[in-house]
């Protein structure tokens, strides 16, 4: 298995913060848009982190979530999402899918250069 981290994330200024992360830590980064592409390219090359907007619902985060949790190659996949703070239903049916790290965006993006040294 390659160092890869899958972000399904299609908002720009996360896309962008996360390929200039990851290019300064030297970790490799595939970013998707939709449930499809993104256990697509799961299946071709299973990533160590996927990372996952949570707020979005046109990239079917949970949905995403549940299929990784079946396929016996993906289910013990690290998942962080990110979220709005204050949307406590969204955060509750993440834990409940599986997501193990749900943290608020602004978080998010402060500690994305910790998420992607641990790998």
């Amino acid at each position: 298995m390659s160092l890869m981290v899958l972000a399904l994330v299609d908002d720009l200024m996360f896309r962008s913060k996360i390929k200039s992360t990851a290019t300064q830590m030297g970790v490799g980064v595939t970013f998707t848009g939709s449930r499809e592409s993104a256990l697509a390219a799961m299946k071709q090359d299973v990533p160590v982190l996927v990372i996952v907007d949570l707020n979005n619902p046109r990239t079917d985060p949970l949905g995403t979530v549940a299929a990784m949790k079946q396929d016996e190659r993906l289910a013990s996949v690290r998942i962080v999402g990110f979220v709005s703070h204050v949307d406590v239903t969204t955060i509750d049916a993440a834990r409940a899918a599986g997501v193990e790290e749900i943290l608020a965006r602004s978080a998010f993006a402060m500690k994305l250069p910790d998420l992607l040294a641990s790998l």
